[in-house]
């Protein structure tokens, strides 16, 4: 079956639509070419909403993956930027080990 992008005012429709109507719902899933675990998946996620929640949804939706990416791009730096202190950390100790012991030598 061919993918096609529904938006989310034809989901609604969709699913009110199928509300209202009598028809088995594999010749309704057949009538808008959409699978029947798609439209139960739609019926789940956007079941009882409105268009203008569902719009709310989507946004929601795409501004937390956005958020979601920043954060871990962000705990990315910063376990960089301990792995470099660190590794920092523990040159600048064995340089002072080594001057001192060469103070104690000579």
């Amino acid at each position: 079956m061919k993918r096609k992008v529904f938006k989310e005012e034809q989901i609604v429709r969709i699913l009110r639509e199928a509300e209202v109507g009598k028809v088995p719902q594999k010749d309704f899933c057949k009538k808008h070419g959409v699978s029947e675990q798609t439209f139960y998946r739609w019926k789940a996620k956007f079941g009882g909403m409105d268009v203008d929640e569902a719009k709310r949804l989507r946004h929601l939706e795409s501004e937390n993956a956005r958020l979601k990416k920043m954060l871990a791009e962000k705990v990315l730096e910063n376990d960089l930027l301990q792995v470099h202190a660190t590794e920092h950390r523990d040159h600048r100790d064995r340089s002072i080990v080594i001057t001192w012991i060469g103070a104690v030598i000579t």
